[in-house]
């Protein structure tokens, strides 16, 4: 549970931090920032993403004592990158009387990058080892340290690049204060078994970091493309609706992934390939269960939520944009959260990366096809039939072909019921007065949806709660 409030905390200020940054940046600013944040999200995911993803798949208290050479070369190799990631900074810091402004963000980038990493690497020892509590205790300390200095730095300098470089900051302070209790205890191993540990983290995560490194390039490309087409407050539009759809679904698959993909990986360590892969395909209906109501009620409430909580000059953009990079948002959580764990699992991670050319490929024809006609509207339809083609891809791998996953049908097409039954639900009141409509929705979808999840055991949600239930309440 703690894991799960860490999430609600997380994803409430991550939400309600880039409405500040936002506000006081303007829109021309919060664009350059917006884009400079997506190439720290790139570099992090290019540099330190394939070593979370091992911890991740390959680190667990049981290993944390019986092979502990896995947890030392994590450690090296992130301490490594780190250190080549700092000198790439202080280079590009040194070419700003040349460049000028793109080099100053390639700078701040690279160093909000090494806090990003660092953060992401404590978050996911504490995932692999199920200890809540102290990922609880990351979180808070990262969301204060980020409102304190982030808001601060844009209060007083109203710099996009020294905004970026306090939020790397506020992530790096948060891992280094809690560094002792995700160390390790000192066990002596051979340098060879780092080795072998080495090769087998890049063999499983290279090719998912290739995958989502053009993932993230591909919004990345899409800002600057608007950007040089219609200027640094367009992007910033753009921006801003891609980051807040964005966040709250990650943030909800994350959730979720960071307890189900871990049940995934103890089910086929302790029973077998076979019970790792029944239960990835489990997790999938559980992801799919929250993602798609998830999404139904984002678009319910966008209007309200624009005329109560985004800035003024970004009002009348904000759902333009919302409408249109919605569909991708959500094929994009359904991705990384239901269907790349199917390949995670079996550790044949190669599918991913085609899935991120055909991607990119759907992506760039798009653009080049829209962007004429319908200018940044363009880009981003372009941006949202490129991730549909890349889950569709993947999809079709992983449920076709001998080896093809067992889902449960029933459950899915039961959250498409239902879903389809709370969205009907929710049109009466879509169009009240913003501060009537976004507690209607909020209510009535949430308690429409929960009557028909609990009504026919979808997913199997009504048996977890009351196992979980179950449990809490102490026998008489």
């Amino acid at each position: 549970m703690a894991v799960i409030a860490a999430f609600v905390v997380n994803a409430v200020l991550n939400l309600a931090l880039g409405l500040l940054i936002a506000q006081i940046l303007g829109p021309a600013d919060f664009g350059r920032f917006a884009l400079g944040t997506a190439g720290a999200v790139a570099l992090n995911t290019l540099l330190f993403e394939w070593l979370r993803l091992s911890a991740t798949r390959f680190y667990s208290a049981r290993v944390r004592e019986a092979e502990p050479w896995i947890r030392a070369m994590l450690d090296r190799a992130y301490a490594v990158t780190a250190l080549g990631l700092a000198g790439a900074a202080l280079l590009a810091f040194a070419g700003r009387p040349l460049a000028g402004e793109p080099a100053l963000l390639a700078a701040a980038a690279a160093a909000a990058a090494i806090g990003l990493g660092l953060f992401d690497y404590g978050a996911a020892l504490a995932r692999a080892r199920f200890v809540g509590g102290l990922y609880l205790r990351l979180v808070l300390i990262k969301n204060a340290l980020s409102l304190v200095l982030m808001v601060g730095t844009a209060w007083v300098t109203a710099d996009a690049a020294a905004v970026m470089l306090a939020g790397g900051l506020s992530q790096f302070l948060a891992a280094l204060l809690v560094r002792r209790a995700f160390a390790d205890p000192p066990v002596a191993h051979e340098a060879a078994r780092r080795r072998e540990a080495l090769r087998l983290f890049m063999g499983y995560g290279l090719p998912i970091v290739a995958a989502n490194v053009v993932y993230q390039l591909m919004p990345f490309a899409n800002r600057s493309a608007v950007a040089a087409a219609a200027g640094f407050a367009e992007a910033g539009y753009f921006s801003l609706a891609a980051d807040i759809g964005g966040r709250i679904f990650s943030t909800l698959g994350a959730a979720l992934d960071l307890l189900l993909f871990q049940i995934a990986v103890l089910a086929a360590e302790t029973h077998g390939h076979e019970a790792g892969e029944a239960q990835v395909a489990r997790n999938g209906a559980v992801v799919l269960a929250l993602i798609l109501p998830s999404a139904a009620g984002f678009w319910a409430v966008a209007p309200a939520l624009e005329a109560i909580a985004v800035p003024e000059a970004y009002r009348g953009h904000f759902v333009h944009y919302t409408l249109l990079l919605l569909p991708g948002l959500v094929a994009l959580a359904l991705m990384n959260f239901a269907l790349n764990p199917v390949f995670q699992i079996r550790r044949r991670t190669l599918p991913l990366v085609a899935a991120g050319g055909v991607g990119a490929l759907v992506n760039l024809v798009g653009a080049l096809a829209l962007s004429g006609p319908f200018g940044p509207s363009g880009i981003a339809a372009a941006q949202s039939l490129g991730f549909l083609a890349a889950m569709l891809f993947l999809a079709f791998r992983a449920l076709t072909g001998p080896d093809r996953l067992a889902l449960p049908w029933r459950d899915l097409a039961a959250v498409v019921l239902a879903t389809s039954a709370m969205t009907a639900a929710l049109l009466p009141v879509r169009g009240l007065t913003p501060w009537l409509a976004l507690p209607a929705c909020v209510a009535l979808g949430g308690l429409v949806y929960a009557a028909l999840v609990w009504r026919f055991d979808i997913a199997g949600l009504r048996a977890a709660v009351t196992a979980r239930l179950g449990r809490a309440v102490p026998a008489e």
